[in-house]
This record gives C-alpha cells, structure tokens and sequence, in this order.
C-alpha cells in the first residue's frame, strides 16, 4: 500500500553519538557532555477513547435480573492500545502516535458497562471482577476493530464482536450472536477516523444491549414460568 501521509508507524535506526575526551578530564564532565539519542524517541503519542451509546429504542424491557460482562477476548494484533489498520486483508499495521487509552478489550468492556447503565433497563451490571452474583454472564469477543483501507486514502472503521450469553448456575449458552459495523471516515485524518471508529462501535454496542435484554428477559420469563 502506498503511505500518502504520516499517519502510518515507520521505522528509525538508532545513532549513537561517541564522545571523545582527554584522559585527564573529570569523570563528571565526561558523563556530562554525553548524549544518547534513544531509539525511537520522539513525541509522544496522542490518546484517544470512544463514547458508551446512550440511546436506545424505546420498547426494551425492564429486567430485574443482574448481568456480569466478561472482558472481551481478541487476539495479539487488537489487544492492545495502539490503534489498528488494515493496508490489505493479510496485513496488520498501526497508526503512529496514536494510541488508544486503555487496551482495546478493557476499553470495550467499560463502554458496554455503561451503555446497560445508560439504557436504565437493568438492576446491576458490572465485571466479573467485583464478584457480583450474576443470573447471566456475557461473553465477548473483538473480531475486528481496526480500519479497513479496502481503497487507498478511504479508510472504513470496522468494528466486530461475538456474543454469547450464559445462564448462571448452569453456564448453559442460552444465545449468540454477532454485531458488525462498517463506517467510512470522512477523511484520512486522526480525528475523521477516530469519529468513524466512535459510530462503528456505538451501532454494534447499541444492538449489543438491545439483543442481550431482550434475549436474556425470555430466558428469565420462562424460568419463572417453570418454577
């Protein structure tokens, strides 16, 4: 893929400065006058982080029951804070100085957190790690979250998770399904592609809560019914 602008990682050889000074000279002075150039020293990078969605439809039930989200699996080349894209379907490449500001599993985690709170349809959500007595557990995974760039210069975020929701004690796998998303920025700038990255994932997120309250409602109702 030809690199039209700076926004890709690129590659810098380290120099090393030798400094040469007489015997005689105070160790002190010599350490000093010595400078390092750091291999990839440079600027640091600029964080970014998406927002939880905040608007649903309007006929969702009201549960009573409580949810526990698992942090979301992916694998080595989207967990992680650098920020993906795809030059070709075989490759896998960061933007340089750009950084999400957590890894992207536990930032997905947080924004699906608080987009059940913000639907106001649930008693209690949260992580696995607060030990919360959970009637369902939903399992995640990040399949794609990167942008696409199927046309140079015309980047596509593409956001992608499985679900699965569990029933507790049983752990019996009672749905699954999958959210996809595909957004074209407006530009092939940082701040276009992360706005396209933001929709991308507030459409899968959104239909993500919708699916996991209704889904797990019906798996409650028939419960009741048959105790």
């Amino acid at each position: 893929m030809k690199q039209t602008n700076d926004l890709f990682v690129g590659r810098r050889r380290g120099l090393k400065t030798l400094v040469v000074a007489p015997l005689a000279a105070p160790l002190a002075a010599l350490l000093g006058g010595c400078e390092q150039l750091v291999p990839g020293q440079g600027p640091p990078p600029v964080l970014y982080r998406l927002t939880p969605k905040s608007t649903f439809r309007e006929d969702l039930p009201v549960v009573r029951w409580q949810l526990i989200l698992e942090l979301p699996l992916a694998n080595a080349g989207l967990n992680t804070t650098r920020i993906a894209l795809w030059p070709n379907p075989t490759q896998i490449d960061y933007y340089a100085r750009a950084s999400w500001t957590d890894r992207a599993p536990a930032m997905i985690q947080t924004l699906m957190i608080e987009s059940f709170e913000n639907a106001k349809r649930i008693v209690s959500v949260g992580r696995e790690s607060i030990g919360l007595r959970a009637d369902f557990v939903l399992k995640t995974e990040i399949r794609e979250f990167q942008s696409d760039y199927l046309e140079p210069g015309k980047p596509l975020a593409h956001v992608g998770i499985n679900a699965k929701l569990v029933a507790m004690p049983e752990r019996a796998i009672v749905g699954s399904e999958s959210f996809d998303s595909l957004v074209a920025a407006k530009a092939d700038r940082m701040p276009d592609i992360i706005d396209a990255f933001d929709e991308a994932l507030g459409k899968c997120l959104r239909r993500l809560v919708e699916w996991t309250l209704v889904t797990g409602e019906a798996v409650h109702q028939r419960r009741r019914a048959g105790s």
